[in-house]
C-alpha cells in the first residue's frame, strides 16, 4: 500500500519536473493538468496569505497593499521528523537552503520581479517553494493572485480580467481541488471565491470552503449557518480559521503561538465550541492532505494512461523529425547517404508513376513534339519561287541533265534542318520536367526536411547532373537530324518515279509479277531502263521550259514526301534519344558525381551539410525533454506500490 507521503511526494516530484520544462498548466492539456492539485482562491484582503502561513506555521509570504501575489506559488510541504531543523528550497535555486524565512519572503519578491519587473503585472510562470518542517503535513498548495474588482495605479485596465482568467484556468480543470477563502465579516453571497467556485464546480464536489476573520465579525453575529452548510452547501465541510491580527503581525507573534491561540478561541467560543474539533488551520491542513491523497489514488490510472499515450506520441514525433545525428564522420557519411537514397527513391517514384509528374514527359513526346513538327515552315521553304531559286543555284552555270539532284539535296538539307528546333525543344521540355521532379522529390522526402543545407547540396548536384544529361541529349538529337541529311534514302526516290510512271497495264502486270516474281525479274529490269530513257526524253524534249510550275511542283511534292518520311522517323527516334540520354541517366545516376565528391569531403564539411534548421533542433530538444519528463514520471509511479 502506498503511503500518503509517497503519493503526495510523487506528485510533488512530477510537478517540479513539469515546471523545469515549462509545463506550467493553466493552458492546454499537459501532464501538469493531469496531476491533482489544491488551488487557493480568494479576493484581496480575504486572509488568503494568513491561511497559508497558518498551515505552514511560518511567516514567509510577502505582504503589502494591492496585488502582492503576482505569480502562482506552488507550495510543497514536506513533513520531517521532530527535532530536525526546518528549511525551505526554491526550484530556481536548488542548491540553496533557506533557514531564515524572512529571506524566503524576500526571495519570493525578487523572483516575482525577475519575471514581471517592478511593475504590477502578473505572470502565469509559477514559483516553486518546498518547505521541510516537523510542523506541517504532506501537502501541495497553489497560491494564486487575489481576485480584484478594480485596477490600481500602475496596473493595466485589463488586470481584473487577466487575474480572473489565470485563476479560472487553474480551477476549471477537473483535477483541481478548490480552496475557496472567504472573510466571515462579509456576506458569503458576495464572496469572489465562492462565486467562481460555483461557476466551475456547480456541484461543489471539488470545493472546500474556508471562513477567515471569524473573530472580526460584528458583535452579536456569527457564521454558524455557513460553517454548518446551511447558508451555502458544499460536498465537503466548511472550515473556520482565525488568523493573526495586524497587531500580532506587527509584533512578530510566533506562528505556533498563533496556532495555539486559534485553537483556544474555538474551544472557548460559545458559538463555535461544538465545532472546535473541525476548525482551525491544523485541521484544514490534515483534511486537505487526506483528500488530496484520496484523489491522487483515484487519478493514478488515468495519469498512467496519459503518460503512456504521450510517450508513444513523442516517440513517433521524434521518429518523424529524426533522431540526433552522431558526431563521428562515418556516422555522418552514412546519414547523408541514407538521405540521398531516400530522395532517390522518391524521385524514381515520380518517374515510374508511383507519384504524379512523370507522365508529363510522355506528354512532351505525345503532344508537344508532334505539334511542333506540324508547325514547321515547309510550305514556305518549298514554295515554287524558293524551289526554283534553290534548284537554279544548285545547277550553277551547268543546268542539270536528267534530274536536279543537287537541287533536291539542298532542298532536303534545308528542310531537315528545321527539325533541330523541335528536337532541342523536346530536350529542354523534358529537362524542365526533370528539374521540377527534383524539386518535388526534395520537398517530399521527409528525412531531408531537417537538413536545409543538405537539401540545397543535393538539389545543386541533381540539377548539375541534369544539365550534363541535357547537353548530351542535345548532341544526340542533333546527330539524329544530321544523320538524315548525311545519307538520303535512294530507294524512296526510285519508288516515287516508279509509281509516277506506272500505267494501268503496269499495275495489272504487277499483279502477275507478284505471282511469279522470279520469272519476270529480267523483264522488269529491261522495262526500268526503258522508263529511264523515256523520262529523260520527256524532261529534255517534251517541255520547252525546264522550270515550269508543274515541274517545280513535282520537285516540291517529292521533297515534301521525303521529309514526311523523315518526320515519321524522327518522331519515333527523338523520344528514344531523349529518354536514353536524360530520363534513363537521371534514373540511373542522378547523384553519381555527388557520391564521388562526398567521399572526398572533410569531417567539418560533412557536419556543415548536416546543419539543421534551428527551429527544428529546438523542437527536437523540447520533445526530448518532455519525453524524459514522462518517462521519469512513469518510473516514479512504478516505484510506488499501489494498494
Amino acid at each position: 500500500m502506498a503511503t500518503m507521503e509517497s503519493l503526495i511526494g510523487l506528485v510533488n516530484k512530477i510537478q517540479r519536473a513539469c515546471t523545469v520544462l515549462g509545463d506550467y498548466g493553466g493552458e492546454g492539456m499537459s501532464l501538469w493538468e493531469a496531476l491533482p492539485s489544491v488551488a487557493v482562491v480568494g479576493g484581496q484582503s480575504s486572509g488568503k496569505s494568513s491561511v497559508l502561513e497558518s498551515v505552514v506555521g511560518r511567516d514567509f509570504l510577502p505582504r503589502g497593499s494591492g496585488i502582492v501575489t503576482r505569480r502562482p506559488l506552488v507550495l510543497q510541504l514536506h513533513k520531517i521528523a521532530d527535532g530536525q531543523q526546518e528549511y525551505a528550497e526554491f526550484l530556481h535555486a536548488p542548491r540553496k537552503k533557506f533557514t531564515d524565512f524572512a529571506a524566503v519572503r524576500k526571495e519570493i519578491s525578487d523572483e516575482t520581479d525577475r519575471i514581471t519587473g517592478k511593475s504590477k503585472q502578473i505572470s502565469n510562470v509559477p514559483i516553486h517553494l518546498s518547505i521541510y518542517s516537523p510542523n506541517v503535513v504532506n501537502l501541495t498548495l497553489i497560491d494564486l493572485p487575489g481576485l480584484t474588482k478594480v485596477a490600481v495605479e500602475g496596473q493595466p485596465e485589463s488586470i481584473v480580467e487577466d487575474i480572473e482568467n489565470m485563476v479560472r484556468s487553474y480551477v476549471e480543470k477537473p483535477n483541481c481541488i478548490i480552496l475557496a477563502i472567504s472573510p466571515a465579516n462579509q456576506d458569503i453571497a458576495t464572496s469572489d471565491a465562492i462565486k467562481l467556485g460555483r461557476e466551475v464546480d456547480p456541484s461543489g464536489e471539488r470545493t472546500f470552503g474556508v471562513l477567515t476573520k471569524l473573530d472580526l465579525m460584528d458583535r452579536g453575529t456569527n457564521a454558524v449557518d455557513v460553517l454548518e452548510g446551511r447558508s451555502y452547501r458544499l460536498q465537503h465541510p466548511w472550515v473556520g480559521i482565525v488568523n493573526r491580527s495586524q497587531a500580532d503581525i506587527n509584533k512578530n507573534v510566533d506562528m505556533m503561538a498563533a496556532r495555539r491561540k486559534e485553537k483556544e478561541y474555538f474551544e472557548t467560543s460559545p458559538e463555535y465550541g461544538h465545532l472546535a474539533h473541525k476548525m482551525g488551520s491544523e485541521y484544514l491542513a490534515k483534511l486537505l492532505s487526506q483528500h488530496l491523497e484520496t484523489v491522487i489514488r483515484q487519478r493514478i490510472p488515468s495519469i498512467v494512461a496519459l503518460i503512456n499515450k504521450t510517450i508513444d506520441e513523442l516517440n513517433a514525433e521524434l521518429d518523424k523529425i529524426g533522431r540526433p545525428i552522431a558526431v563521428d564522420s562515418g556516422a555522418q557519411l552514412y546519414t547523408i547517404l541514407e538521405m540521398c537514397r531516400a530522395f532517390d527513391r522518391v524521385f524514381k517514384e515520380h518517374l515510374d508513376g508511383g507519384r504524379p509528374g512523370g507522365d508529363r514527359i510522355y506528354g512532351v513526346f505525345d503532344h508537344q513534339l508532334p505539334a511542333a513538327l506540324k508547325k514547321l515552315p515547309f510550305d514556305r521553304h518549298l514554295s515554287l519561287k524558293n524551289v526554283q531559286r534553290i534548284v537554279s543555284e544548285a545547277d550553277g552555270y551547268q543546268p542539270h541533265l536528267i534530274a536536279p539532284e543537287q537541287g533536291y539535296r539542298r532542298l532536303i538539307d534545308g528542310s531537315i534542318g528545321y527539325f533541330k528546333g523541335p528536337a532541342e525543344a523536346s530536350v529542354d521540355a523534358v529537362h524542365l520536367v526533370l528539374k521540377e521532379l527534383v524539386r518535388k522529390s526534395i520537398a517530399a522526402t521527409e528525412e531531408l526536411k531537417r537538413f536545409p543545407t543538405l537539401q540545397t547540396d543535393i538539389a545543386t548536384a541533381a540539377n548539375e547532373a541534369l544539365e550534363r544529361f541535357r547537353d548530351e541529349s542535345r548532341k544526340t538529337v542533333n546527330r539524329l537530324v544530321e544523320m538524315e541529311s548525311s545519307y538520303l534514302t535512294v530507294e524512296f526516290f526510285r519508288k516515287i518515279h516508279f509509281e509516277q510512271d506506272r500505267t494501268p497495264g503496269d499495275r495489272d502486270r504487277d499483279k502477275d509479277k507478284d505471282k511469279d516474281r522470279d520469272r519476270d525479274r529480267d523483264r522488269d529490269r529491261d522495262r526500268e531502263r526503258e522508263r529511264e530513257r523515256e523520262r529523260y526524253e520527256r524532261q529534255m524534249g517534251s517541255t520547252g521550259d525546264r522550270y515550269s510550275d508543274a515541274y517545280l511542283k513535282k520537285i516540291g511534292s517529292n521533297v515534301i514526301a521525303y521529309i514526311g518520311m523523315v518526320c515519321d522517323t524522327l518522331k519515333n527516334t527523338i523520344p528514344k534519344a531523349v529518354v536514353y540520354c536524360q530520363v534513363r541517366e537521371a534514373r540511373k545516376s542522378l547523384l553519381s558525381n555527388f557520391y564521388i565528391q562526398l567521399g572526398k569531403k572533410e569531417k567539418e564539411r560533412l557536419s556543415a551539410m548536416l546543419d539543421e534548421d534551428p527551429a527544428l533542433m529546438e523542437r527536437r530538444e523540447t520533445i526530448a525533454k518532455r519525453l524524459e519528463l514522462y518517462k521519469s514520471a512513469k518510473d516514479e509511479i512504478e516505484k510506488v506500490a499501489w494498494k
